[in-house]
């Protein structure tokens, strides 16, 4: 099969544009891509190609963070990507002392916490966190999350299947509390950090 040139720069642009305004009051309104629409002849040949010709390896230094100040996201694959059809996978990074927005949606997710110390408010309840913990969002669930250090930032990465839930009808998600627009008292000036760190393996391996 002739190879298929990918500009996969183009592609991040992209996905930096459409992100900007994901958790804004304003976003809340835009379109979003949360399932690829297939189409071509029956046998999907085609699509078969397209999807042998896209990069198997998305390089994380090349997704830029959006929003802030407090909660920054990163998203590696979701459907807009054409790279997948079921997985939103994507970083979120808590500045000192931040939160996210509260909301809640049909999905589950897992967000797996790669470093710093936190924790959930799940329906009202707390459940704390930290480096190497795997934090689980259950359906229907109404939750929040926090950055319990005022001086570290945390990080989580969150995969989740909501592009399936939303092929299945199960439309459902809402926002309570939208991402806050101003610095948490301890996090003004916060930067994501773009560098990828091996968070979990000290230099040279065990």
């Amino acid at each position: 099969m002739a190879e298929t040139n990918i500009d996969t720069n183009a592609m991040y642009e992209e996905d930096q544009r459409a992100e900007e305004s994901h958790h804004s009051a304003a976003g809340n309104v835009k379109n979003r891509v949360f399932v690829r629409g297939i189409e071509g002849a029956y046998n999907l040949n085609t699509e078969l190609e397209r999807l042998r010709s896209v990069p198997r390896v998305r390089k994380g230094k090349e997704v830029k963070f959006s929003k802030g100040p407090q909660t920054f996201s990163r998203h590696y694959v979701q459907p807009k990507n054409g790279i997948t059809q079921t997985f939103h996978i994507h970083l979120e990074e808590y500045a000192p002392g931040g939160h996210s927005q509260k909301h809640g949606h049909v999905n589950e997710a897992a967000f797996y916490i790669l470093d710093g110390i936190g924790y959930e408010v799940h329906d009202g309840i707390r459940y704390d966190w930290e480096a190497g913990d795997i934090a689980i969002v259950h359906n229907n669930c109404v939750h929040q999350h926090f950055n319990r250090s005022l001086d570290k930032p945390a990080r989580a990465l969150v995969i989740k299947t909501k592009p399936m839930f939303m092929f299945m009808n199960m439309l459902f998600q809402k926002t309570v509390e939208p991402r806050p627009d101003e610095p948490s008292p301890t996090g003004a000036g916060f930067v994501a950090r773009m560098e990828e760190t091996d968070f979990n393996h000290p230099e040279g391996g065990y």
